[in-house]
């Protein structure tokens, strides 16, 4: 499936299960990684995730359009458009659209680090326990604004 293909789709769907037009543009984005797709306030346009197309089929790409046309018309009619607001849930459950979409198989987990950073200020003494690594010659100490002096690098567990 193509944009052309996809706008064509979005289109039909509005006008069939909203009855209303969309006006405005859909898209394949290859960037997304981590969403099916994506509704933009400011350009009205959606964008969807062609991973979910390849791997779940159209049933899945057409919940994710429905979403993202619930998101498109709310908010077109000044009404409740995120996720949270009543106005949203109760269209999505109208037009039979899911709330979340599935995850993909493939998507690789970010790995927790194990270790821990200690840092003490040569000033004040304070010391500073954290999982992620302060580059000292940026950061200084939040209490004195003393020079920050790396004690150890731990591994936990």
């Amino acid at each position: 499936m193509n944009n052309q293909e996809l706008q064509m789709l979005v289109e039909s769907i509005s006008i069939n299960d909203f009855k209303k037009p969309f006006r405005h543009k859909a898209f394949f984005n290859a960037r997304l990684r981590t969403t099916g797709g994506r509704y933009m306030l400011r350009s009205h346009d959606i964008e969807i995730n062609r991973k979910y197309f390849e791997q779940f089929g159209e049933a899945e790409l057409i919940g994710i359009i429905k979403h993202e046309l619930c998101h498109y018309h709310l908010h077109l009619e000044g009404k409740g458009y995120r996720h949270r607001d009543s106005d949203f849930r109760q269209l999505l459950k109208q037009v039979d659209a899911p709330r979340f979409c599935s995850t993909l198989p493939d998507t690789k987990k970010r790995r927790v680090s194990n270790r821990v950073y200690i840092y003490n200020c040569s000033a004040c003494g304070l010391v500073y326990k954290r999982k992620r690594a302060i580059n000292t010659a940026r950061y200084v100490c939040g209490k004195c604004r003393g020079k920050l002096v790396k004690i150890k690098e731990l591994t936990v567990g």
